[in-house]
């Protein structure tokens, strides 16, 4: 058989981050994560804070949920739904081996973002040496506010990071507080495979992780981007 094959079916349509101010969207290629990339967050979860070398996770591209305003239903198999603020870098273009000096020319714009967490389902993996995939991966575990355009010079880099929950402060950080950069996460990150234009990186979450239960209302804040309000439902 020759020629272009067409698909069998229809699937869903490619997620995308809403750009604050325009009409315009981010279309979202691959989600990748950066553990434990604040000192005192790693001191929360046990580990050594020494500025090793970084280690990641992806999460599925469809589960983002985007949005000023967003609300998200308290997954199934868990008791422990977990939120770590975060900010959000989107890439538009990439490759492979990029020099630290150089990756920010590659960031599209940055947004504040929520990685949720099956904290049960993550701790079982971790005792049976198990992927971490279902803790990490299921539907709306990645919730991402309103992106900003930047350039390398205007991607901030300091300022603070915060996460309240029924209106009392959770968690709070400054950006400048990253073990590793959000440079040298995209430089760290294009060793292991070729970086393209719509993938984004979470950059890691300060101390405070918890908690949320349905009914809660949340808001993440980080310097220089729109607010995310989330309600749990």
């Amino acid at each position: 058989m020759t020629g272009t094959r067409k698909p069998a079916f229809s699937i869903a349509e490619r997620s995308s981050i809403p750009i604050a101010g325009s009409n315009l969207c981010f279309p979202v290629n691959r989600i990748f994560c950066v553990g434990r990339n604040y000192a005192a967050h790693a001191r929360e979860m046990g580990t050594d804070p020494d500025r090793e070398p970084p280690f990641f996770f992806c999460k599925p591209a469809d589960a983002i949920i985007a949005g000023a305003e967003c609300s998200l239903a308290y997954p199934p198999r868990t008791e422990e739904l977990h939120f770590e603020v975060e900010l959000v870098v989107g890439l538009k273009s990439g490759g492979a081996d990029i020099a630290t000096g150089n990756a920010l020319n590659h960031v599209y714009g940055a947004a504040v973002g929520i990685d949720f967490t099956r904290r049960d389902i993550q701790a079982a993996a971790k005792t049976t040496r198990r992927p971490w995939d279902m803790g990490k991966g299921f539907d709306g575990s990645a919730v991402i506010g309103e992106m900003v355009e930047f350039d390398a010079a205007s991607l901030p880099q300091a300022g603070p990071i915060t996460l309240s929950v029924n209106n009392e402060e959770r968690q709070r950080g400054d950006l400048s507080d990253m073990i590793w950069s959000t440079a040298e996460v995209i430089a760290e990150l294009s060793t292991y495979l070729s970086l393209r234009p719509g993938d984004i990186i979470f950059t890691g979450t300060p101390e405070g992780v918890g908690p949320v239960s349905a009914g809660d209302r949340m808001l993440a804040q980080a310097a220089g981007v729109p607010p995310l309000s989330i309600l749990i439902e």
